[in-house]
């Protein structure tokens, strides 16, 4: 899985770089969020009802930013960042500012091909995250993108052809696809893809569809378990910390209470250059004012961006399921 940039003699300066960054509570990873625009319509989300003017707000360059946090991890996301034509050209500029860098992007999948992926390997990105909850039409429901799991698939079959880009499936963790899990693993492998785990909250725009409650907790137990099982035999498949898998059923019980560490190791970055510290929180500041956060007492979420960012430095084993070593 890992992109063809990085060989396995990589991961020592990556982690000099990382406990670099830890020592001078500087961010490890910067999410650019490139755009808040979005052509699929998911219950969860309302960033599909950003009007297409937003366009004409949106920072034509993030370099600066990423040159000043020097990060070791960049992830652009959205909404949806395949809206926006000119992405090489962000991703390329971002690529060039910071030296030692791995580079991932979010998107639905939708709208990528691999002419696209290609064109965004070639300006920098290393990593393609797609999301994919099911893997039946309860997908292509959810995101109200018709045939949008065929698509998927047909595009990561194509990816992993071509041989250079690290593919991964991001799978959010929901009270109805506890029975999906497992299986979705179980097919990335087969396609020679990982996939990282989060857990849904309403937090976002108040939807509890989806919601995990304690009435859940057992059953969510149970399938972290098998989780965690497969990936002692199968370490290359899931690139979730056995920290973060750990805790999910404690904070579905309601136990998880620990002050949130979103904002020391992560930080957001919105379309016009504001910084929060997490996806659903307000801006505080643009990025050349930025300020080091502290942790705060919030247990709203339980985001892969809070639990991997409290998780305990078990750096070799981190790197290399984030980079795919």
């Amino acid at each position: 899985m890992l992109s063809s940039r990085y060989q396995p003699w990589h991961v020592v300066p990556f982690l000099a770089k990382y406990g670099w960054l830890v020592a001078r509570r500087r961010p490890v990873l910067v999410h650019f969020e490139v755009t808040m625009r979005c052509n699929a319509r998911c219950g969860f989300c309302d960033y599909w009802k950003t009007p297409a003017e937003a366009r004409h707000e949106e920072l034509a360059s993030f370099a600066d930013a990423a040159r000043h946090f020097d990060p070791m991890l960049i992830t652009f996301t959205g909404g949806e960042p395949l809206l926006r034509r000119d992405l090489e050209d962000v991703v390329r500029s971002v690529a060039d500012a910071v030296g030692l860098r791995y580079i991932t992007l979010i998107t639905h999948g939708g709208m990528l091909t691999p002419e696209r992926a290609r064109s965004l390997w070639d300006a920098g990105i290393d990593q393609f995250n797609i999301s994919l909850d099911y893997l039946d039409g309860r997908h292509d429901t959810a995101r109200g993108i018709p045939g949008l799991t065929a698509r998927i698939m047909r595009t990561v079959e194509a990816l992993v052809d071509d041989g250079r880009a690290d593919v991964r499936f991001n799978t959010v963790i929901k009270r109805d696809n506890l029975d999906q899990l497992l299986p979705i693993v179980e097919r990335a492998a087969e396609l020679g893809v990982g996939v990282n785990f989060s857990v849904y909250t309403d937090f976002k725009n108040g939807s509890t569809d989806a919601q995990l409650t304690s009435a859940h907790a057992e059953a969510v137990s149970r399938a972290c378990e098998e989780l965690r099982a497969y990936k002692r035999a199968n370490r290359r498949v899931i690139s979730s910390s056995d920290y973060y898998l750990e805790q999910i059923p404690r904070w579905v019980r309601g136990e998880a209470n620990e002050p949130c560490q979103s904002g020391i190791r992560t930080v957001h970055i919105d379309p016009v250059g504001h910084v929060k510290r997490c996806p659903d929180f307000p801006t505080d500041f643009h990025w050349r004012d930025y300020a080091r956060y502290e942790p705060i007492a919030c247990s709203k979420c339980f985001y892969a961006c809070r639990g991997e960012a409290q998780a305990p430095l078990r750096i070799v084993s981190r790197v290399r399921d984030v980079i795919g070593v």
